[in-house]
């Protein structure tokens, strides 16, 4: 493997609180290569049983996370200002900017809005739904070394019924934001 390339391969466990009705997996692997970061986000299960959201043009999009989003929560080191971003199997994703634990910073987001994204590629089929989307190392946390990544999902059933998946939940109830949610350690991407 090329040096400047890191691969970690993970899998989403379901909250507790939250139950899935169908049986699902979520795997996720994440890739780094010079100056992208690469998520692929793959459920298996019966995908007739979900609500998977119709396709849409491929642009910024709040509100993503109330129906079946795939999701990455990116901090420098443990510094508190984090990135979060959503991306939904119709195409539509959002980024944010918090200076801490859900406290956004709406004028950097608005400098942010200008950053190309890639529009996530999208692969359905009758038992499983693939999702790859490349970051630009320019939306992310600035680091020298480390980047604290937590992976995440929610699902929303045919009946309205959502599940929440991560790599780790720290609480009681699902809350992506928690820093100890943050379990990945990856190299950061070049500058």
């Amino acid at each position: 493997m090329n040096p400047s390339t890191a691969l970690l391969r993970a899998q989403l466990r379901c909250h507790p609180a939250t139950p899935a009705g169908v049986a699902l997996s979520i795997s996720a692997e994440l890739r780094t290569h010079g100056e992208s970061l690469r998520l692929r986000y793959t459920l298996r299960g019966d995908t007739s049983a979900l609500r998977i959201p119709a396709p849409a043009a491929p642009t910024p999009h709040d509100g993503l996370w109330q129906h079946t989003c795939f999701e990455a929560f990116v901090a420098a080191n443990s510094e508190p200002d984090y990135r979060e971003f959503n991306f939904s199997p119709s195409s539509q994703w959002a980024a944010y900017r918090f200076s801490g634990e859900r406290v956004r910073d709406a004028e950097a987001e608005a400098r942010e809005r200008a950053l190309p994204m890639p529009p996530p590629m999208i692969e359905t089929t009758p038992s499983a739904l693939t999702l790859t989307v490349r970051l630009p190392v320019a939306g992310l946390p600035r680091s020298p070394a480390v980047l604290n990544i937590g992976l995440c999902a929610v699902i929303e059933e045919r009946d309205g019924r959502l599940s929440y998946w991560a790599l780790h939940h720290p609480g009681e109830r699902p809350d992506f934001h928690h820093r100890d949610g943050r379990t990945l350690r990856l190299a950061a991407p070049l500058l």
